[in-house]
């Protein structure tokens, strides 16, 4: 229930409403330190990937799926499966399974807190805080599934496990994450804590015992016990309503308006648009530098994290200028100047026009899309 409700019960009731009922209403809201755990905002779309080591984006913002040394493939999506409550949830769809593990094997879906975030947790103090962690899952898999919060300022980390009962089923799981007194987090910008919901792990990850508490990080007791959700093409993974809060406990989810999570999503990745055909949609505003140099300014809706990189589709003619009664086609963009709050973004191989002139710039493709990309 909503902390607005909740108060609106209250009124509905008669009950005095006093200071301390709207300081309780206040303190719930934004009490989760997850970004788009409802998977509301998919920005990048369905993306087939996977058969590399790397980080792989695709579905829902805020969330990747790491590998390492097996070449699994899957596509990464938002769906709409999922429980009473929530109306998506992120999916992993297997393409290409592997059953037999190698040691170095790994996989495993992420999420990354900047410093900043964190500071709450006052983590490597003597009042360091615990927190729970809460979520719907669906996994083809019964059996041991690993959780791993990973300290990147401190190299600390503490895995926890739960169990899923019955394949194919969405359940609720609570996991309660102890206080760590050793090692500050940096406040900063950059990367500090990263969760690992474990999907796959050979035994170099495996061969020991599961770190149950925090502590320097010791390969072998990263995701003991952890069953394989990559063995068979017929595996999809689901998972939503992921919320972490300061405590022991775990209270109902916070459920944040579209427009706010995306906001807070464009953070980290801010999709420009898309086109849908030939001359299909406006980029902006430029202007010709010289006869084979154009640039378009992209203001972004907030301030990024850190300056970013353009992540621009390309092929033959994907965008068009139009300048002076006239049209250039041109197949890519690049950044040439950026700052976490605008970007000129560019071309200087296919254009060709006079310097000085102005330029409106639009997709020519249905594939032609841009975004800006600043995740940690």
């Amino acid at each position: 229930m909503s902390n607005a409700r909740n108060l609106a019960n209250l009124l509905g009731t008669g009950t005095q409403i006093t200071t301390a009922d709207i300081a309780d209403e206040a303190f719930q809201a934004n009490k989760s330190l997850i970004i788009n755990g409802a998977m509301q905002v998919a920005q990048r779309g369905t993306t087939a990937t996977g058969g590399s080591t790397g980080l792989h984006y695709g579905g829902c913002n805020r969330w990747r799926v790491y590998q390492e040394n097996t070449a699994v493939a899957y596509t990464l999506s938002q769906d709409s499966n999922s429980p009473n409550g929530f109306a998506t949830s992120y999916k992993l769809d297997v393409t290409t399974a592997d059953a037999t593990l190698d040691a170095a094997d790994r996989v495993d879906l992420i999420y990354r807190f900047e410093g900043n975030e964190l500071q709450g947790l006052a983590k490597g103090t003597s009042d360091a805080k615990q927190m729970t962690l809460s979520f719907w899952v669906s996994s083809p898999k019964t059996g041991t599934h690993v959780i791993e919060f990973f300290d990147n300022d401190n190299t600390r980390s503490i895995s926890k496990s739960y169990t899923v009962s019955a394949a194919d089923t969405w359940e609720y799981k609570t996991i309660v994450i102890d206080a760590d007194t050793t090692g500050a987090l940096d406040n900063d910008t950059a990367l500090s804590l990263q969760i690992s919901f474990w999907l796959m792990a050979g035994s170099n990850f495996t061969s020991g015992t599961l770190a149950t508490s925090w502590g320097s990080v010791t390969a072998a007791n990263r995701a003991v016990g952890q069953v394989n959700v990559m063995d068979n093409t017929a595996n999809n993974f689901y998972i939503t309503g992921i919320q972490l809060e300061l405590g022991e406990t775990a209270t109902p989810f916070e459920h944040r308006s579209y427009g706010d999570e995306l906001a807070r999503c464009q953070r980290y990745y801010y999709f420009h648009g898309q086109g849908t055909g030939s001359n299909s949609g406006d980029i902006g505003i430029g202007s010709y530098y010289d006869s084979v140099s154009l640039d378009v300014i992209v203001q972004f809706p907030v301030t990024m994290r850190a300056t970013p990189t353009v992540d621009a589709t390309s092929g033959t003619n994907y965008y068009v200028s139009f300048r002076n009664s006239g049209a250039d086609y041109f197949n890519s963009f690049i950044l040439n100047k950026g700052s976490p709050s605008a970007a000129a973004i560019g071309n200087s191989s296919q254009a060709s026009g006079t310097g000085g002139q102005a330029t409106l710039i639009r997709y020519n493709s249905a594939s032609a899309r841009v975004a800006f990309d600043s995740e940690l």
